[in-house]
C-alpha cells in the first residue's frame, strides 16, 4: 500500500493507504479500536498497519466505546494524534460523554491551552443487509455539536485526501465512511500526501437546470439519476458535499446563481438532518434565486428496518429523478 501510485483502489483501501502515509510519515499518529490489530477491522481498513507499526502505535482495544473515546480525548490532549475506529457508527453512543463533553469542547474550556487533534472514524449507513445500529446514518447529530468537523468521503480520492486532511487538523473531526461503496467505487489515488481542503465541496458533473447536493452513497444513485435526467433533456449539476461541517455553501449559492432550483439528497431520515439546514441557509442568503421552492429525496423518519424492507427505506435512482423533474417541469 506504500507505493507511489495505486491503480483503481476502493474507498476503503484509499483509507488503508492514507493511515499508512500518515503513520509513516508521523510518530505521533496512532490507532486505536476493536480488532483493528490482528483482524485488520471489520472491514479490513486497517489491515497490516499493525505488522507495519507494531502494538505501541496499533492498539486492539477491548469491546468498549466508551473507553475507545475517553482513551482517544486523553491520547490527544496530551501530544498524540490518535485515529480511533468504531466499528459502526451506530456503536458509537455509548463513547458520547467523551465526544460530546471532552473532545469537542477542549479547546473552548481550556482556552486554547489544550486542543484534540484526533480523528474519530466510523462506517456508517445501510445497503449491507445489517442490523439497525450497523446501519445508521446520523451525521447530523455530529455537525450540530460545536467543536467538531464532519467529513463523509465519497470516493477513493477524497477518502485519501480528506483523512490525510483530518488526521492533521489540530481539532477532532468525525470521519464518516459510506460503507455501502466501500468496494463497488475504485479509482486511481496517487499515494503522494497531498491532503484536500477541509469545509470544501465538490462539483462532480456541471449542469444548468437544477443543484442536485448530496454525500456519501447517495452520490452513485444521484449521478446515475443525473444521466436518466440528461435523456430527458434535464441537466442536473451534481455536487458532493463531502464536509457536513462546516458546509461549503458559497459553491452551493454559486451553482444556484446558474441553475435556480435547489435538490438534496441524503439516506438519513429526514426531520433535522443535514438537508434542512442547507435549504434554511438557501433561503436566508438566496432565496430571490430560486424558481422553484427546494426539495428534499431523503432516508424516512424510522429505524432503519432489516435487511427485507432495507431496499425500500434507502434513496433510489427513480426517487432522484421524480424530484428533479417535479422541480424542473412543474416550476417554469
Amino acid at each position: 500500500m506504500n507505493s507511489p501510485l495505486s491503480n483503481q483502489i476502493t474507498l476503503v483501501e484509499a483509507v488503508n493507504l492514507a493511515l499508512h502515509h500518515e503513520m509513516e510519515k508521523d510518530s505521533s499518529v496512532v490507532a486505536l479500536g476493536e480488532d483493528i490489530g490482528d483482524n485488520g477491522g471489520v472491514f479490513r481498513a486497517t489491515v497490516g498497519l499493525k505488522e507495519r507499526f507494531g502494538l505501541r502505535r496499533v492498539i486492539d482495544t477491548p469491546l468498549a466505546e466508551a473507553l475507545i473515546g475517553g482513551v482517544t480525548v486523553g491520547m490527544a490532549s496530551q501530544g498524540l494524534r490518535p485515529v480511533a475506529e468504531f466499528q459502526f457508527q451506530g456503536f458509537v453512543f455509548p463513547a458520547l460523554e467523551h465526544l460530546m463533553c471532552h473532545a469537542a469542547r477542549i479547546r473552548n474550556r481550556t482556552r486554547g491551552r489544550l486542543t484534540c487533534p484526533a480523528v474519530f472514524r466510523a462506517p456508517f449507513g445501510g445497503g449491507i443487509h445489517a442490523p439497525e445500529h450497523h446501519s445508521e446514518s446520523i451525521e447530523a447529530l455530529f455537525a450540530h455539536t460545536a467543536g467538531f468537523q464532519v467529513v463523509i468521503p465519497s470516493s477513493p480520492q477524497r477518502a485519501y485526501g480528506l483523512l490525510l486532511a483530518a488526521i492533521r487538523s489540530e481539532d477532532p473531526v468525525m470521519f464518516f465512511e459510506p460503507k455501502r461503496i466501500y468496494r463497488t467505487v475504485k479509482s486511481a489515488v496517487v499515494d503522494n500526501g497531498e491532503a484536500l481542503p477541509l469545509g470544501t465541496c465538490y462539483t462532480l458533473r456541471k449542469g444548468r437546470d437544477l443543484t442536485l447536493v448530496t454525500w456519501g452513497a447517495c452520490v452513485v444513485e444521484s449521478l446515475q439519476a443525473a444521466q436518466s435526467l440528461s435523456k430527458l433533456g434535464i441537466e442536473a449539476e451534481v455536487i458532493d458535499l463531502a464536509s457536513i461541517k462546516p458546509i461549503d455553501m458559497d459553491s452551493i449559492i454559486k451553482s444556484l446563481a446558474k441553475t435556480n432550483r435547489l435538490l438534496v439528497v441524503h439516506e438519513a431520515s429526514q426531520s433535522c438532518g443535514v438537508g434542512a439546514e442547507i435549504i434554511t441557509r438557501v433561503a436566508e442568503q438566496a432565496l430571490c434565486m430560486l424558481k422553484a421552492p427546494p426539495k428534499r429525496v431523503t432516508g424516512f423518519d424510522t429505524v432503519m428496518p432489516y435487511y427485507r424492507n432495507e431496499d425500500y427505506y434507502l434513496v433510489k435512482e427513480q426517487d432522484i429523478v421524480l424530484a428533479a423533474r417535479e422541480l424542473v417541469e412543474g416550476w417554469k
